[in-house]
């Protein structure tokens, strides 16, 4: 069982309602940053307390729906330790996990299949890191964190 931060914009609200029964029905938990209606938010801060619940260690991973999942990976990638990555396929999804270790999920939540959506998170969740090649390439991206202090 992994416990998952999840959050998510006004724009992708609707799929973040969708998500979150799922994850309890696939065995993980999750604690849901906001926000909680269609009022408008600024992503930002849901990204924030999502990608800085991550890096804590309190959560394994996390999940973020705005609109395009643009913005959010945007703003979640400014957070030291996030490795966030915006798919929109099972396939971009394994490759992100297992070759970047990323560690938060972008998607959009609007435009997109709910089945579709929902595949994404399963193979985001199923997918392990393979190490070997792929963890000099991630050090290397931590480097260029470290670089930024």
């Amino acid at each position: 069982m992994k416990r998952i931060a999840i959050g998510c914009d006004h724009r992708g609200f609707a799929l973040k309602e969708k998500i979150m029964p799922f994850l309890q029905d696939v065995g993980h938990s999750y604690q849901d940053f906001g926000c909680y209606n269609t009022t408008p938010v600024d992503y930002p801060d849901i990204a924030q307390k999502v990608g800085e619940a991550v890096v804590s260690g309190n959560f394994d991973q996390g999940i973020l729906i705005c609109h395009t999942g643009i913005g959010m990976s945007i703003a979640a990638n400014k957070i030291k330790g996030v490795r966030a990555a915006l798919c929109h396929n099972t396939f971009a999804v394994q490759r992100a996990r297992a070759h970047n270790d990323a560690n938060v999920l972008c998607i959009r939540g609007e435009n997109i299949d709910t089945k579709l959506a929902l595949e994404i998170v399963k193979t985001f969740l199923a997918t392990d890191f393979e190490g070997g090649r792929h963890l000099q390439r991630v050090n290397k991206i931590k480097a260029l964190e470290m670089g930024n202090d």
